[in-house]
């Protein structure tokens, strides 16, 4: 924590300028783009003219010199492969939506659409933001440092969950005869997560992350792993009002009643990573956060399972650490 001391609150701006104004105006057409990982399918809705596009940066350039200045492009998030085009049609000013592919895959089934070829996919991903652009945030790129906190966190909880998957394999039945194998696996898992441990302190210590990070570990029961991890997985912290902060965690509680049925609440949607992040620093502060641990006592002697009131401590952290890193 004395490492991070004496930095600026406040993340960087993105120093990139799109040549034109990105603010929610009304498209004039809509450009649905099937992302796969060598190919683009484009559909327009202007002419509903149909096409493939190599997923090429030469390729992209070319393709977003011929947009029309007011059209907005929308695509799903697919494993990393929408980036290029992404990064092409910010460059180049033009309005862009990476949407939720559940939502998308309801809207195609209110349809009553059964099919599903990429060329669909690009018509009905035009349709929806025809339908539903008023309501769909433009795309932004995050800061360069961002970006790579982003990578780091997610290549260390890969590694984590490898490190579970091989230890639970020594502790099978059986296993004794393949453990001199296992060992050296997990020795080499662990090794690498030292390394992305000190890749992720060193680039937060030589960032502006480093103040955000400084604000939530200020906060009882979060350590340096649960704040690295709501900085790259959550950067929007800070930003939200306290509603919106709990439902992007997927910790807000939806209600599930029917007629004379009332039953708990159950919390869904959001980003699941967000939500496994918070859970170990929500055990934590029912032992040590001055305000939670009454909170989470009082809770349990009001008769909730401890599974919600554990659920109602994490969303309790959630919007202290929005609140904090607003005020900071």
């Amino acid at each position: 924590l004395d490492e991070l001391k004496g930095l600026p609150s406040r993340m960087p701006a993105d120093n990139r300028k799109p040549v034109r104004s990105l603010t929610m105006i009304t498209p004039t057409c809509f450009i649905g783009c099937d992302v796969g990982k060598k190919e683009i399918a484009v559909f327009h809705s202007n002419g509903g003219a149909s096409y493939i596009l190599p997923n090429q940066p030469e390729a992209l350039a070319r393709f977003v010199q011929t947009l029309d200045p007011g059209c907005l492009v929308l695509c799903e998030a697919t494993g990393g492969y929408e980036a290029v085009l992404l990064d092409a049609l910010y460059s180049a000013g033009h309005a862009c939506h990476r949407a939720d592919a559940r939502k998308v895959k309801a809207f195609i089934r209110s349809l009553g659409t059964l099919g599903k070829t990429d060329a669909i996919d690009a018509r009905m991903l035009a349709r929806y933001g025809q339908e539903r652009h008023d309501r769909l945030a433009r795309w932004k790129p995050w800061p360069a440092e961002q970006q790579k906190l982003h990578a780091l966190v997610m290549a260390r909880r890969d590694i984590v969950a490898a490190i579970t998957a091989w230890n639970n394999r020594t502790k099978a039945p059986g296993a004794a005869d393949i453990q001199p194998l296992i060992d050296p696996i997990v020795h080499s898992f662990r090794t690498q997560l030292k390394a992305i441990d000190g890749a992720i302190a060193t680039l937060v210590r030589h960032s502006q992350i480093a103040a955000r990070a400084r604000t939530l570990l200020a906060i009882p029961g979060i350590g340096a792993t649960t704040a690295y991890s709501l900085l790259a997985l959550m950067p929007e912290l800070g930003t939200l009002s306290r509603k919106q902060a709990a439902s992007l965690a997927g910790l807000a509680p939806h209600p599930r009643q029917s007629g004379s049925k009332d039953a708990y609440r159950r919390v869904r949607g959001g980003r699941p990573a967000v939500r496994n992040a918070i859970f170990m620093a929500a055990l934590a502060a029912v032992r040590s956060h001055p305000l939670i641990k009454p909170f989470y006592q009082r809770l349990i002697q009001n008769g909730k399972k401890p599974i919600v009131a554990i659920t109602a401590v994490m969303r309790k952290l959630i919007t202290f650490a929005n609140a904090a890193l607003k005020l900071s």
